[in-house]
């Protein structure tokens, strides 16, 4: 029936929930065409890929451990074929401060940013003032899902928007608030193929709202338009730059850059997911469908490509 795949989800994560939930409808998609085997992300992870001996694994992890690269480098060592980024570039794309210094590198476009450690908070809330004003956004360094991660569009506390992200990270990222639209543009690069940007796409919440982790994973309250309206130019650039971080970072196979488009046009870089979520609310599977491809297809797609990796290393 096909290659026998195993599913990964769940974890300890504060993203777990969400991970299951993009774990089933993966494993859901596989099963007309592999032999899938969902397993849980536990200590005995090593032991169940073990006894079931897969050919492919698809990791299907959001937040620490899992997405950070602490999965990858143990199923590197157990020479197990996996969907997704290698360890470097999920250790990367985790870091939203170091991610942004790779950014850099690449001439990517990024906004200014301190990051602020949870033991030094009162020097920290100095700089932030200093430095940018209190028109600021404050998000957990190593965190995805926007968890703890406070808006101050119109300033405000400061100190309560470090102690709020501060639940999920011991350091903060801090950026100057930037007014515009929540634009994202997923890339598709399978193995043996040049990487594909997929339409982009514009996220739209009720006003006054962001995209928050509400917003992201309940029905009804976002709407993904896609692709987004903007003029041609903007629109290529946006998808260029979306590669250009995918491979500044070193990812395969999949990843969701995330940007603020301001109202001339002009657009700043925020993070890149290495595992995007494949709820029925997520945004890569929507922007797949308009691309002309469907979950199952999509998945299929993602797995033989890892397939096609390891065969190509083992004939080097």
């Amino acid at each position: 029936m096909g290659l026998k795949v195993a599913v990964l989800g769940g974890g300890t994560s504060h993203e777990a929930d969400i991970s299951r939930s993009s774990a089933s409808q993966i494993a859901e998609a596989l099963e007309c065409n592999c032999n899938v085997q969902y397993i849980e992300l536990t200590p005995r992870i090593a032991l169940d890929l073990h006894e079931l001996g897969p050919d492919v694994v698809f990791p299907v992890l959001h937040g620490s451990p899992g997405e950070d690269g602490t999965l990858q480098g143990l199923l590197d060592i157990l020479e197990l074929p996996y969907v997704g980024c290698g360890l470097h570039a999920s250790a990367l794309a985790m870091d939203k401060f170091l991610a942004k210094q790779q950014f850099r590198t690449f001439d990517l476009p990024v906004l200014q940013d301190l990051v602020v450690a949870q033991a030094d908070i009162e020097n920290g809330i100095e700089q932030i003032l200093e430095s940018f004003g209190d028109h600021v956004v404050c998000k957990p360094r190593h965190q995805g899902s926007a968890l703890g991660i406070t808006l101050l569009k119109e300033g405000g506390d400061i100190r309560s928007a470090l102690l709020n992200g501060f639940k999920y990270d011991n350091f903060m990222l801090v950026e100057p608030f930037v007014h515009g639209r929540e634009i994202t543009v997923g890339v598709l690069d399978l193995h043996g193929a040049e990487p594909v940007a997929l339409p982009v796409t514009e996220i739209l919440v009720a006003e006054n709202e962001w995209y928050d982790f509400v917003n992201r994973y309940t029905p009804g309250k976002s709407e993904h338009v896609i692709p987004a309206e903007l003029d041609d130019r903007t629109y290529k650039k946006l998808q260029d730059a979306a590669i250009g971080a995918h491979q500044a970072l070193g990812c395969r196979d999949l990843s969701r850059a995330d940007f603020v488009l301001e109202q001339n046009n002009d657009f700043w870089l925020l993070e890149v997911n290495s595992m995007p979520g494949m709820t029925p609310t997520s945004l890569y599977p929507d922007a797949c469908r308009v691309h002309g491809m469907d979950l199952a297809e999509l998945a299929l797609q993602l797995v033989m490509s890892a397939h096609r990796r390891a065969a190509s290393k083992s004939t080097t």
